[in-house]
């Protein structure tokens, strides 16, 4: 189910200069913010839960879950060079799970990892708030990389319409309208988060069980209507 080839492939499509410097710079400014919050406020657990959850779960993780799931393969269905890669004798599912893994992958390095070493330098990870964050920024990754690698499959515009979900409907809808809290992957998210830290500084408006089953259904159900979708672009190449 996966494809070396293609995961070499789209690895450098997403890692290429111009783009890998979009993928830094929103961690780049959560370490800069968090270096400057700890500098002028020092430790503080609520400062800490704040700044996660409101600057790295709610905007960077989903932006660049935009970034990786999107141009895992939209670019090669814009410029028609999907074609030459359906040529080949790789199975579409491959082709799917192989760009899945890589966007998933991309995505937990560029959002996990400095959500991890922020929570160190804010607060040393009192009350497991580094910790939690994390976890909830690599289970959101996952998600967000098979919805945003769904979109770039079926919309010209996929970008566009990703940085509206993750801008829009994530970090603000997400976080401020209740209703919309229950179909948010970062609601879902803070649930694995809140079981992790314990205590009352993370909460979330979706039980544990719900949330799993959400992430895992998301995530199931996105990848494979994007293998349909691709089993259609063959049909249409070949035609």
């Amino acid at each position: 189910m996966y494809d070396p080839t293609v995961a070499r492939l789209t690895y450098r499509a997403l890692l290429g200069r111009r783009r890998a410097l979009i993928l830094g710079a929103l961690p780049l400014l959560l370490l800069l913010i968090a270096f400057a919050v700890r500098g002028l406020a020092g430790a503080d657990d609520q400062t800490a839960a704040d700044l996660l959850g409101g600057l790295a779960l709610a905007t960077m993780v989903p932006i660049i879950g935009v970034i990786a799931g999107t141009g895992a393969i939209g670019p090669e269905i814009d410029d028609g060079s999907v074609v030459y890669l359906l040529s080949k004798p790789v199975k579409r599912p491959t082709i799917i799970f192989t760009k899945l893994i890589v966007a998933i992958a991309v995505t937990m390095v560029f959002s996990a990892v400095p959500t991890l070493i922020a929570g160190f330098v804010l607060n040393g990870n009192g009350q497991q708030i580094a910790v939690a964050y994390t976890v909830a920024a690599l289970v959101a990754s996952i998600a967000y990389a098979a919805l945003f690698l769904l979109l770039g499959t079926v919309s010209r515009h996929a970008v566009v319409f990703g940085l509206v979900y993750a801008l829009v409907w994530e970090a603000l809808f997400g976080s401020l309208v209740p209703g919309a809290r229950t179909l948010s992957v970062q609601q879902w998210s803070l649930a694995v988060a809140q079981k992790v830290a314990g205590g009352d500084l993370i909460t979330s408006d979706v039980g544990l069980t719900t949330a799993t089953v959400l992430l895992a259904a998301v995530t199931v159900l996105a990848t494979w209507c994007a293998g349909q979708k691709l089993r259609t672009l063959t049909l249409a190449g070949e035609e």
